[in-house]
């Protein structure tokens, strides 16, 4: 086994400083795991700004020292290590032509770059990009290990219909799926942003168009590009450290990035990172034992009277927060000319995360037998807080040539990537394996802790080969024809635990995948691709493209796009674009099986494409299928102006959904023992082999299926301009609005085998007619907002900088199922402000001090109902885990960045 926190020594200065800042831990936190090798409760970071900021200044002045021994007048190496890309940085997204910029781009390309990206106080890719991209959003608050993975979602689709390049090669996709059926990401198993170095990117190109003819399956929503830094010589190291208001969640990270030439005629560029990040732990107690002021319930006996000596007591329940984690990602890319005509080219990355969520408090009561002699055992008499965690190994290679032949640029490429994930649950035992075992032995024995779960991985090669050239045929511009093709060959496999955590109902909090689980699943596809673009007459450009699928698992697609934009004068352009998309699904939305336990119920997850959905009357998933339309301008109405409006309108079919739960009994409030709703339910759950604990007041089935056809409106607007207050400063303002609402417009229904007439029921469940009930589409179309708005002012003068954002996000809702029915969680319009502010020591050292949401805006805490969470939790006060700007609150930081 592994401890969460074993990499803080790689940034000893900042993990210094605030585990002595104030030596203290957050309230009810510390002690250590009952097996003894594992210090998973302890949070090792309790510090403070002040200590913070005293760390680097110890680091300080050796790193200034190294600056100044190695600072050089190569300007253009500063300039690669800064770079903050504006709307003139030519692209390469969205369109197969070059010389483009995002300003004079048909599609609308949003470009990001690197300073923006780290002046949100975020450790992560994908979280700077949120504040960034109106459009983009991301999972804040995922349960289990859903809360691991980053992954960006467009224009408010899955994750799953926004493609993700590194420099224009589709990367491979996370073995981690996103399994949460109170989420509208449920079912996302795309690239995780987490593996990418935030030090080795230039800039990001976010395409907010859809663009499956371009580039292939999964861009019905966008695309989302990342250009890695090519610099041949200098380079910078950063580090930040921070933490919650709530004294919680300690945040650590360093990265190093350095360029090197090879030769005359080439490159080397390599970034080295690191991050650490500590638990959060929200709400209060555990009903079972508790009042919702935290009080002891009167009238417990031995041994749930023994609550009040567990760990962490009264925050014994620790299931909701933030994982812990400490991540390790290297990058590297390399560029040489052979020839002033051919260049051989490669980047990769490596990842290896150990991370950690913790599920809920089981009662000292849950586990027990009895001893041969006859006398009744309690091994775990203070109970215990399981904890799912997770060993990750991810990596990537590309290597290609391109150049020129014959007048033809070419570039031919192999990508490979894999993604392995050892699942364990620790600080658990078997319920139903301690008492057999017991009854061998006439002396209280030890349960097992901590089990090996069995693993997930994924793996996925990609060759292409692209051509283009121009023709002049006497239009207004040269006819640019690119055409290509692509073979792709993916994996996706599961491996059994180790028999002791599937024995009976598992392990405690998450069961063992079963011999029945295990399999590999492979699958090709094979596509090719024609792109013309040109300018029939001044000012007005057009690009078609049309794409070709086939997929030896869904047979072939068809799919195809066409763009304009004239612009009446440099002042102002109209754009459009129509296309038509084609996602197949994963093979994780295919083949995933999987049991998840709480203490008071259990849900199988069948596999769309085994005999237990067919069982249960699903048929195996379907390529989800689009139509896009948008329409929109880009204008200059003054010097140092630019603004951006683009509406837009997809229509998906099929569109692969995660239904609501089937339930197969259900305890309605007033019962003690739960009603039988479905005996289809409980049949496919026996088929597949799984036993469930007895005594549950919930059980049911959780599938993948093509359960809906939705339609998606919307507006981008995005908005640049430049002040130059003379000696004052300049500033820098942006705003950027979305607004995004998705409809349902058509629910499969539910197979009558799962279903139920019984009286009463019907509207209580929603289990009987749509495949989707009311919580799932919620979830669905309700669970982020329908509005989001970025302000953002960048005020620079001298060696100081100041940087305010506003983030304003509008309505949104969730139904959530208790006994007594259904309730609307809601969460009105919120802002939340941002500040970082910024000052260069030297010319090569400067240091942020900053806050995220800096009036700690706290998301409304889940209502009582008769004295319940009314969403039948067990925990008190929780925030709701849906608002997008997270749970945890405010988040103060330090920043230092160091460039040569």
């Amino acid at each position: 086994m592994f401890e969460v926190a074993q990499g803080v020594p790689l940034f000893a200065p900042f993990y210094w400083a605030v585990a002595h800042g104030n030596g203290g831990n957050a309230a009810g936190q510390g002690g250590k795991s009952t097996d003894g090798d594992l210090d998973v409760n302890k949070l090792m970071y309790g510090g403070s700004l002040t200590a913070l900021l005293v760390a680097m200044g110890i680091a300080a002045p050796n790193l200034a020292a190294a600056a100044d021994a190695t600072a050089t007048a190569d300007a253009t190496a500063t300039t690669d290590t800064t770079t903050n890309a504006t709307v003139e940085t030519l692209i390469v997204t969205g369109t197969r032509q070059t010389g483009i910029t995002a300003a004079n781009s048909a599609a609308p390309v949003q470009v990001v770059g690197a300073e923006a990206l780290v002046k949100t106080g975020a450790i992560d890719l994908a979280s700077s990009l949120e504040t960034s991209v109106p459009s983009l959003n991301i999972d804040a608050n995922g349960g289990d290990m859903a809360a691991l993975s980053i992954e960006a979602a467009l224009r408010g689709l899955s994750p799953n219909d926004t493609l993700v390049l590194i420099d224009g090669k589709r990367r491979h996709d996370t073995a981690n799926l996103f399994v949460d059926s109170d989420s509208p990401y449920t079912g996302a198993a795309t690239v995780d942003l987490s593996f990418i170095p935030v030090d080795s990117i230039d800039h990001v190109e976010v395409l907010t168009d859809g663009a499956a003819a371009q580039y292939g399956t999964d861009a019905i929503a966008g695309v989302v590009n990342i250009i890695l830094k090519k610099g041949s010589s200098g380079g910078l190291f950063d580090g930040t450290a921070g933490q919650y208001y709530m004294n919680q969640g300690a945040t650590a990270s360093w990265g190093l990035n350095k360029g090197f030439s090879l030769g005359d005629n080439g490159f080397l560029n390599v970034t080295l990172e690191e991050r650490y990040h500590d638990f959060t732990v929200l709400g209060l107690g555990d009903r079972r034992f508790q009042s919702p002021d935290g009080q002891v319930l009167p009238g417990l006996t031995f041994p749930s009277s023994n609550v009040t000596s567990a760990i962490a007591y009264p925050h014994e329940n620790q299931l909701n927060g933030d994982p812990a984690y400490n991540l390790y990602n290297a990058e590297f890319n390399m560029g040489y000319d052979i020839t002033p005509d051919l260049q051989l080219y490669a980047f990769g990355t490596a990842g290896y995360r150990l991370a950690g969520h913790y599920e809920n408090y089981r009662t000292p009561t849950k586990v027990q037998g009895v001893s041969s002699g006859g006398n009744t055992v309690f091994p775990l008499p203070f109970g215990f807080d399981p904890q799912e965690q997770v060993k990750e190994l991810d990596g990537s290679i590309t290597v290609g040539l391109k150049g020129k032949l014959a007048d033809w640029n070419f570039d031919l490429s192999t990508v490979y990537g894999t993604d392995h994930v050892d699942v364990w649950v620790i600080n658990s035992a078997n319920a139903q394996l301690f008492p057999v075992l017991q009854a061998l032995s006439q002396n209280t024995i030890t349960p097992q802790r901590n089990f090996d779960n069995g693993a997930f991985q994924t793996t996925q090669s990609t060759t292409t080969l692209d051509l283009d050239r121009g023709f002049d045929v006497g239009l207004a511009a040269p006819l640019n024809i690119a055409f290509g093709g692509e073979a792709r060959h993916e994996t996706y496999s599961i491996e059994a635990g180790e028999p002791s955590s599937y024995f009976g109902a598992g392990a405690q909090s998450f069961d063992g995948y079963t011999p029945q689980d295990q399999g590999i699943h492979t699958r090709s596809n094979y596509a090719g691709y024609i792109d013309v673009a040109t300018d029939p007459f001044q000012n007005f450009h057009v690009d078609l493209a049309g794409r070709y699928e086939s997929y030896t698992d869904f047979g072939s697609a068809l799919v195809g796009k066409g763009t304009v934009r004239y612009d009446f004068s440099p002042e102002f352009a109209l754009r459009g674009t129509i296309s038509t998309g084609f996602r197949a699904p994963t093979l994780a939305e295919e083949f995933y099986s999987g049991t998840n336990v709480s203490p008071d119920s259990a849900f199988v997850s069948l596999p769309p494409n085994s005999p237990s959905a067919l069982l249960a009357g699903f048929k195996p998933l379907q390529p989800e299928k689009s139509t896009d339309f948008s329409v929109g301008f880009v204008a200059h109405p003054m010097e140092h102006m630019q603004v951006t409006l683009d509406f837009y309108d997809i229509l998906l079919r099929n569109r692969i959904v995660e239904t609501g739960s089937i339930f197969g009994t259900f305890t309605f409030s007033g019962q003690t023992t739960p009603s039988l709703i479905s005996q289809g339910v409980l049949n496919a759950i026996t088929s597949r082999g799984v036993t469930l604990d007895s005594g549950l007041s919930y059980t049911g089935i959780q599938l993948f299926t093509n359960g809906a056809d939705t339609r998606t409106l919307g507006v981008d607007l995005t908005a640049n301009y430049s002040t130059d207050f003379d000696e004052w400063g300049h500033v820098d303002w942006t705003l950027g609005f979305n607004y995004n609402n998705t409809a349902v417009t058509k629910v499969a229904s539910l197979p009558a085998v799962v279903s139920t007439t019984t009286t009463g029921l019907i509207g209580t469940l929603g289990q009987f007619g749509p495949v989707l009930n009311a919580v799932a589409i919620s979830d669905l179309v309700d669970a982020t907002p329908q509005e989001k708005a970025i302000l953002q002012a960048l005020w620079t003068k001298g060696p100081w900088s100041l940087n305010l954002r506003g983030d304003i996000y509008g309505p949104e809702s969730q139904e959530v199922q208790s006994g007594a029915g259904l309730f609307d969680e809601k969460i009105q319009a919120t802002g939340i402000m941002d500040i970082d502010l910024g000052y260069k020591i030297t010319s090569s050292i400067k240091l942020d001090v900053g806050a995220n949401n800096v009036f700690n805006t706290i998301p409304p805490l889940t209502p009582l109902l008769n004295g319940v969470p009314v969403d039948g939790a067990l925990v008190y006060h929780v925030p709701y885990t849906f608002a997008p700007w997270g749970s945890n609150g405010g988040y103060y930081y330090g920043r230092l960045t160091v460039t040569f």
